[in-house]
């Protein structure tokens, strides 16, 4: 009789926008923010925990009525808190502390809300108002939370009357101060600058240089607490007017600048891109409807906490004849035919199948003298069969700027009435279907996730499954 063991071999893998087929537009939720203004332009947003704050040149009866010389309104800082999932609080002003004759914003928080940096016309005297518009320039400024507000203002050393410096950003661990200007020696209109803080002392700008910066203008950056970079400008290849890119630092250089899909970026001007505080949310602003408005985007994919790794199985299995031993003495040979056109010698074999089925496994013996073959001495039916698991097909590694094909195909879940497929590919992106063509644009470790969902059974149960592979993107060569 043969018995035989299964092997259970997994292939570890070893650590182990955008062009995507397959994406759909119920991916992705842009809603624009009640807290926008039909009347005035809101800009900007930084949102910590359920407070945003934004600028904006909306009218504040009550505490200023104040207008630029060439009579628009000025831009204040304010806020609002987030009373549920889509409704905000009424909006006010952030501190009067801050507010001035001149704009306010954009600006930026350090990491623990006791330091502000914001964008400011650098004079603010009462014959600011009678320069031309062109002539006042604007910097950058540093606040101080104190026990009742903010004080300790204060500028940034490296603001210059002969050119604006502003749109601060500052990283997570208070070392670098990304900011935006126009000075002379930049690479186009405006530039994205960064500046490093060696013992409490502003470094002098360094320019980012053509990996980031273009002959157009570039504005708006916004450095993540993970450092990938994104800002805004108006570029070739882009659609014309300012459009949101990223690019992220590896191997000591910034990348080539992503930009960043639909429905983010639009025909219309999209810029001052920002994360909220649950991660799959992000904000931004966009005149898409005419005015500067503040928008969210929403994943509708939630990316699973609990999500087991993807089981890659080579078919293994230890075949033996348990009666062979009682005549190993003789002079006999044992010969394995797995049915599928391969052979091994011995009581005991282990054979791996390429692919599941079933196959018809005879055991030959052969007379070592004679020659003679008695075939199929015994045989058994075995069957091979795939895990029960999503599966999720795709190179381990692949190069940037490649496009991958993702399939699903081989997924296994008997009994599952399969209604969706859906790709989290852990970069801000996803789809839906069967298939999906990815194209990563950065280096980087990538754990991507295939979310199976069930049609509702007969008592509206709808069954779930995951399973997660890493995949690596070498940087283009």
């Amino acid at each position: 009789m043969i018995r035989f063991n299964y092997i259970y071999i997994t292939l570890l893998l070893i650590l182990a926008p955008v062009v995507m087929k397959g994406q759909e537009s119920d991916i992705y939720e842009v809603k624009k923010l009640p807290v926008s203004s039909r009347f005035y332009n809101d800009m900007a947003p930084v949102v910590d925990r359920d407070i945003i704050y934004f600028c904006s040149d909306r009218r504040w009866f009550g505490w200023r009525n104040d207008a630029a010389l060439d009579g628009r309104n000025l831009y204040s800082i304010y806020m609002a808190e987030r009373s549920d999932s889509v409704s905000y609080g009424d909006v006010e002003l952030f501190s009067g502390d801050l507010a001035s004759i001149a704009d306010e914003g954009p600006f930026c928080f350090d990491s623990d809300m006791n330091r502000i940096f914001f964008s400011r016309t650098i004079d603010i005297s009462k014959r600011a108002r009678r320069k031309i518009s062109n002539g006042n320039k604007i910097g950058i400024f540093i606040a101080d939370r104190t026990a009742d507000g903010w004080g300790n203002v204060r500028e940034f050393i490296h603001n210059d009357p002969r050119w604006n410096t502003g749109h601060p950003s500052v990283s997570s661990d208070g070392r670098f101060l990304y900011f935006s200007s126009d000075m002379t020696g930049g690479q186009g209109l405006s530039d994205i600058y960064f500046s490093e803080n060696i013992n409490g002392e502003w470094s002098e700008p360094v320019n980012m240089g053509n990996e980031i910066n273009s002959s157009a203008a570039d504005l708006y950056p916004w450095i993540s607490p993970s450092g990938e970079l994104f800002f805004a400008s108006d570029r070739e290849g882009g659609t014309g007017m300012l459009d949101i890119y990223s690019s992220r630092f590896y191997n000591g250089k910034w990348m080539a600048p992503v930009m960043l899909p639909e429905p983010v970026n639009s025909p219309s001007n999209d810029f001052a891109y920002t994360l909220g505080a649950d991660p799959s949310e992000v904000y931004f602003t966009s005149d898409r409807e005419g005015l500067d408005d503040l928008y969210r985007m929403r994943s509708l994919i939630v990316r699973k906490t609990d999500c087991n790794e993807i089981v890659y199985e080579k078919f293994c299995y230890e075949f033996e004849e348990e009666y062979a031993a009682r005549i190993d003495t003789l002079p006999f040979e044992f010969e394995w035919d797995f049915d599928d056109g391969s052979k091994a010698k011995g009581i005991r074999a282990v054979h791996c199948f390429d692919e599941p089925g079933t196959y018809i496994v005879k055991l030959n013996i052969i007379d070592i003298i004679t020659g003679e073959v008695q075939y199929n001495e015994t045989s058994l039916i075995h069957e091979v069969q795939r895990m029960e698991q999503p599966f999720i097909e795709v190179k381990d590694t692949l190069v940037a700027g490649d496009i991958a094909d993702f399939d699903a195909s081989l997924t296994n879940l008997p009994g599952w009435e399969i209604e969706k497929y859906y790709w989290n590919f852990d970069d801000g992106t996803a789809a839906t279907g069967l298939t999906a063509d990815k194209q990563y644009r950065m280096p980087g470790i990538y754990n991507v996730q295939l979310i199976v969902t069930s049609a509702p059974d007969e008592s509206g149960n709808v069954r779930e499954s995951c399973v997660s592979k890493i995949i690596i993107v070498n940087p283009e060569k």
